[in-house]
């Protein structure tokens, strides 16, 4: 089964969603990335239709943005 994907980018509203992400759909179904510290991986983040960050991409390919920590701008910068 291919995982979630949790995109965020450090900042403690981010951190805060993770947890809740990890305690709803258990960590081994979802891939955390922190673009934060992983910046090569804001083009994926990007292309899957990410605007801001904290973000769940599904395993569909659905987006669901969760609360408004940073836009993808504000982290590239």
């Amino acid at each position: 089964m291919k995982k979630s994907v949790f995109y965020h980018a450090g900042c403690p509203v981010c951190i805060s969603a993770e947890q809740d992400i990890i305690e709803l759909i258990g960590a081994n179904n979802v891939d955390i990335v922190n673009i934060g510290k992983e910046k090569n991986r804001i083009d994926e983040a990007e292309k899957a239709g990410i605007q801001s960050v904290p973000a769940l991409v599904t395993p569909n390919g659905n987006v669901l943005h969760i609360n408004f920590g940073a836009s993808l701008e504000d982290v590239k910068a």
